[in-house]
């Protein structure tokens, strides 16, 4: 077998198959034939027992039909064949690099002996896509899980970068279990505004904020958004795109170091390459997601979020794949093992640094071995080795700040909270980072909003009767009601208050808000208002209590008061009668479950299916 790419010359003579050899099974006796079940290969030979290995028509099509992209002979010699999935579009500015990426995952596959194969999936660019990328997040797990298990593949490289491709596509590979790695995208460089640094999303709601108070220009607006986005990749801060960049190497789906390297930093590319290389060998290892995504490998993700003050979408998220492989992870372990984790990574939109500044302190290895104590070091890796081995030599950079000691840390037990009560029975999250220490512990009166429009309407009314103290409450933005629970929930301050230099509300919703977004902002409120949580009972004028250090969110209302809104309460028009938002609504599931369609939870593994001729 060449360890060479194979090169476009035309050839005379069919390849030597392992079929021809005296007394070896040809691929054709082993299998089910038309109707019968297929078995699963023997390692690394899923596609060629079943597709370019076969002997008889089937095979002759299989060849064939690949001949015509000028691959030679080599490539159906039974050599591991690496399917990389690309999430790349340029409706996906985040992803709009990934076609590069993608070369060199395919060098470091042919250095290893493997044939690399790249193919698209659906792309979700959280910038563009409406009404959210959320909606469509699963059906990019079924084009990824469907792609892998029905084409000739058996090893998978993941290309991922903006908030819902790293997720999305790991669910998917996750419910097939064949050899998977991610590579995502990288950040974009630092931006710029008048000689400073600035973050993406986190500075468009600060500036927007400070606009709309007249504190900045429209002209000061405009150079600030030429200088935000100055390069390929995905969000500089401490945002969705770059948590799930950091989740993915916590999990052990990513080689060590690569979730922090800017996107156009040549070592983004070098990693590819290893990352090519390591496939293969998972292949003929057989290493595949189940071994990897043990409770042990969620612990350490959840407890690695707390340390860098990651989104509260990695929540939604880290359970929807813990259910694609039937570990059973709840809101109540995520608080469980946050808790008491210091805070160690000064980034925005909480701290004051960036993605840049955060690869060169030392990453997220270097923040997991600040933490090491509290991880289960002898989970499994990509790499072949523990997450504890992984980190041992990692270095952080200790002439900043950007990355604290573990004895000096920006705070503890500073990550996502997650909150229960009479309001949110099967609970909600806030990131205490985020927010306000003076709202932590808050009682107001509810200012109620049954839509994300009616709230855009009435802020800038000079005679919206709100105040400082008031908790803004916003119904019917969950996974059913928008549909697909949109980042809404971080409403803007009221212009009458901003102008008078408030800067921070309480916000409740059953909506999710951008992991660059800030504030004393309650979210995923479970069971949603639009199918009769106790968020559609809520009315202006209710006191609500907020504690998150006693994890309670009340709404303080008669239990009797409420029975009576309940029998009243009728449910709201479904969003869409037909396609895919029509499936969604029928099977998705609420956040504190990940917000998995019912029939996608659990892993069907990679069974070959029927021929197709």
């Amino acid at each position: 077998m060449s360890d060479l790419p194979p090169t476009n010359d035309p050839v005379d003579a069919d390849p030597v198959l392992p079929g021809d050899v005296p007394g070896e099974p040809t691929p054709e006796k082993t299998g089910g034939g038309f109707g019968g079940e297929r078995p699963e290969a023997p390692i690394g030979r899923r596609s060629f027992d079943h597709w370019f290995g076969e002997k008889d028509r089937n095979g002759f099509i299989h060849r064939s039909w690949m001949r015509a992209q000028g691959f030679s002979d080599e490539v159906f010699d039974g050599r591991p064949v690496i399917g990389i999935c690309n999430t790349w579009s340029e409706l996906t500015p985040c992803n709009a690099h990934l076609r590069r990426l993608a070369d060199s995952v395919k060098r470091g596959v042919w250095q290893a002996g493997g044939f690399p194969l790249e193919f698209p999936v659906m792309s979700l660019g959280e910038t563009m896509l409406r009404p959210t990328a959320m909606l469509f997040r699963n059906l990019l797990s079924m084009d990824v899980e469907e792609s892998l298990r029905g084409n000739p593949i058996d090893g998978a490289v993941l290309l991922t970068g903006c908030d819902k491709t790293t997720p999305g596509s790991i669910m998917g590979a996750a419910s097939v279990d064949l050899p998977t790695m991610v590579v995502t995208g990288g950040p974009m460089l630092n931006g710029k505004f008048r000689g400073c640094d600035i973050g993406s999303g986190t500075a468009v709601w600060r500036f927007t904020q400070d606009r709309n108070a007249g504190r900045m220009s429209e002209e000061d607006y405009a150079a600030a958004e030429s200088g935000m986005s100055r390069s390929n990749g995905h969000c500089m801060t401490m945002g969705t795109a770059s948590t799930m960049a950091c989740m993915a190497e916590a999990l052990g789906l990513q080689m060590t170091g690569g979730a922090a390297i800017p996107a156009v930093d040549s070592r983004r590319y070098s990693i590819a390459q290893q990352t090519g290389q390591r496939i293969v060998q998972m292949v003929h290892e057989d290493l595949k997601p189940s071994d990897i995504l043990t409770r042990d490998a969620f612990a350490n993700a959840v407890r690695a979020n707390a340390a860098i003050g990651g989104s509260t979408n990695f929540v939604i998220h880290l359970l929807a794949i813990a259910g694609r492989v039937g570990v059973d992870v709840t809101l109540d372990d995520i608080d469980e093992w946050a808790r008491g984790v210091p805070w160690l990574v000064d980034l925005q939109p909480s701290g004051k640094y960036l993605m840049e500044d955060f690869y060169y302190a030392g990453g997220l290895p270097a923040v997991m071995r600040e933490i090491l104590p509290l991880l289960k070091t002898d989970a499994v890796t990509v790499t072949g080795k523990t997450i504890g081995e992984n980190v041992a030599n990692a270095e952080r950079t200790v002439d900043t700040d950007v990355i604290r000691a573990v004895g000096n840390p920006l705070g503890s037990g500073a990550g996502t909270a997650v909150l229960k009560g009479n309001l949110a029975p099967d609970g909600a999250v806030i990131k205490q980072s985020a927010a306000s220490e003076r709202l932590l512990r808050h009682r107001g009166k509810a200012l109620v909003f049954t839509a994300i429009e009616d709230y855009d309407k009435a802020v800038d009314d000079p005679d919206l009767d709100v105040d400082e103290d008031t908790v803004l409450v916003l119904q019917n933005a969950g996974p059913r009601g928008y549909p697909g629970m949109p980042e809404v929930g971080n409403m803007t301050i009221p212009r009458k208050l901003a102008e008078q230099g408030i800067d921070d509300m309480v916000r409740i919703s059953d909506a999710r808000m951008s992991g660059t977004a800030y504030g004393t902002v309650v979210l995923h409120v479970t069971p949603e208002a639009a199918v009769g949580g106790p968020l559609a009972l809520v009315r202006t004028g209710d006191w609500i209590e907020l504690d998150v250090p006693a994890r309670r969110l009340h709404l303080d209302v008669p239990e009797e008061e409420l029975e009576k809104r309940r029998a009243d309460w009728q449910p709201p028009t479904p969003p869409s009668d037909r396609g895919w938002a029509r499936l969604y609504v029928d099977h998705v599931t609420q956040a504190n479950q990940g917000c998995d369609l019912d029939f996608l939870v659990g892993r069907t593994g990679s069974a070959v299916a029927r021929q197709s001729h």
